[in-house]
């Protein structure tokens, strides 16, 4: 079955979620640029090192090579405790560890280098910029997923767009940006090919998919975990599929002496697995090429090599032998939920301690509202094959999105002492939709099914709003500035 992917016209410009969706769209780009704007220079993690790298390809082109003498902790530490003063900023343009990164979000900002003559502020906006897309791929996939919840795709949309951690993340030179947008992009065509739409402007859906894929394995590694999602629902569409007609190609699956196959041939689904593979590998096969070229195989992402240049980074094996198994994990868990909802600069401001319980109170809300309030007119779940099951598979795929990043965070963590909680933003849209549903759940309960009271889920979230302007006014702004 192919179905035609949503039209503007499902989006009504009179309906009051359209007039919201517009006004979170706008209250972001005003907020995110005024991020951009009033952050301090260099007061977001790892910029120096993003902007240097646009730099290089801007001034000689693609693509610098990482090595010994790219990363100088003692000067970086320097930097950071001096607030970046402009008069140890001589030295600036020697923070190179990002090197081995993948090229595309560097060659898109070496553009905007050129044209603003390396404008600091100007390579934030275009980051910030990207962060548009992201909104709008998490108010998609809710609203197909939850058809009959509006108001939970704009809070989730607003959560993923007003969190202040991720906000400062999207205002900042960053790759995160357009990986973020590429994740997003990869699981609503994820979901629209569960739902049905076979073909995109007539190329396969896992045609598409790769691509897509493929553009995140030239933007991050973090967008690694993409294969896995979209390989799972390509299997979960293809098991789900109706009987085939007799003539259909033969399979193991094949009955012997019945008139049709129970489940599509294998073939079909080793078809669609290799049309989404292929232009997955073409597209990020070459930088790996490269890779192998300059570091050796197997080091196919670099990352050997930036191991071998940050060799004095922080370890987690050396935290444990300081404050012991028990400690380092009270730790972990504290540092990773307070960075993940807002720790500025380079871990060094903290939110206001008043705010981390608020957090606390809404991932709770969210959480209990998916466990322990199922909706109050709870929908036959049908079996496979049945009217919309294809739902189920959705939600099995959000579920592998945010698994795999927090599998990703704890693997990253076995080595080096990385506790920073805007690592998972890689599984934020999950997130965000299952925080604001269970919330919503919650809201459904006490309040009931009143017409106006469902507006008070996006509501909820766009308190955020004043919050982060007051952050980036009376707190990030005067209190990172050198």
């Amino acid at each position: 079955m192919t179905d035609p992917i949503p039209s503007a016209t499902e989006f009504s410009v009179l309906s009051p979620q359209s007039w919201i969706l517009l006004f979170i769209l706008a209250a972001y780009v005003a907020v995110a640029s005024l991020f951009a704007i009033r952050t301090p220079p260099w007061q977001a993690p790892d910029e120096p090192a993003h902007y240097n790298y646009a730099a290089q390809v801007a001034r000689m082109g693609c693509c610098p090579v990482i090595e010994v003498g790219d990363w100088d902790s003692a000067y970086l530490d320097q930097l950071k405790s001096a607030r970046f003063a402009p008069d140890l900023l001589g030295r600036l343009d020697t923070i190179q560890y990002e090197d081995h990164q993948p090229p595309l979000y560097y060659l898109l900002q070496s553009l905007v280098y050129n044209v603003t003559s390396g404008s600091l502020v100007a390579m934030r906006l275009f980051s910030a910029l990207l962060g548009v897309g992201t909104i709008l791929c998490t108010y998609a996939i809710a609203r197909l997923l939850l058809p009959e919840r509006p108001p939970v795709a704009l809070g989730a949309a607003a959560l993923v767009a007003f969190l202040p951690q991720h906000i400062a993340v999207l205002a900042s030179v960053n790759n995160d940006a357009l990986a973020g947008l590429v994740i997003g992009l990869t699981l609503w065509l994820t979901v629209l090919y569960l739902r049905g739409t076979d073909t995109i402007n007539r190329f396969p859906t896992p045609f598409v998919l790769g691509v897509v894929v493929g553009v995140g394995l030239l933007t991050k590694v973090s967008t690694l975990f993409l294969v896995g999602v979209v390989a799972v629902a390509i299997v979960l569409q293809w098991w789900r599929q109706k009987p085939l007609p007799p003539t259909a190609f033969a399979s193991p699956y094949t009955e012997r002496g019945s008139k049709t196959n129970r489940y599509p041939s294998l073939y079909t689904l080793l078809h669609r697995l290799l049309i989404f593979a292929l232009p997955a590998l073409v597209l990020s096969g070459a930088w790996w090429l490269h890779n192998i070229g300059l570091y050796g195989f197997p080091d196919v992402f670099g990352l050997r090599r930036h191991d071998v240049v940050v060799a004095d980074q922080a370890r987690m094996a050396d935290l444990i032998a300081q404050v012991g198994l028990g400690g380092y994990l009270s730790r972990a868990l504290e540092t990773t939920f307070n960075s993940f909802w807002g720790q500025f600069g380079w871990m060094a401001l903290p939110l206001p301690g008043w705010l981390y319980p608020i957090f606390l109170a809404l991932l709770v809300a969210g959480g209990s509202g998916l466990i322990l309030t199922p909706p109050p007119n709870r929908i036959r779940v049908p079996v496979y094959g049945e009217g919309e099951s294809w739902r189920r598979d959705g939600w099995i795929v959000l579920a592998l999105a945010a698994a795999l990043a927090v599998m990703a965070y704890l693997y990253y963590n076995t080595v080096f002492l990385q506790l920073q909680g805007r690592y998972l933003f890689s599984g934020i849209i999950p997130f965000a939709v299952g925080v604001a549903l269970g919330v919503d759940r919650w809201r459904s309960r006490l309040l009931g099914r009143m017409r106006a009271a469902q507006w008070l889920t996006p509501a909820l979230f766009l308190l955020l709003v004043p919050l982060d302007i007051y952050l980036i006014l009376r707190v990030i702004e005067p209190l990172l500035r050198p």
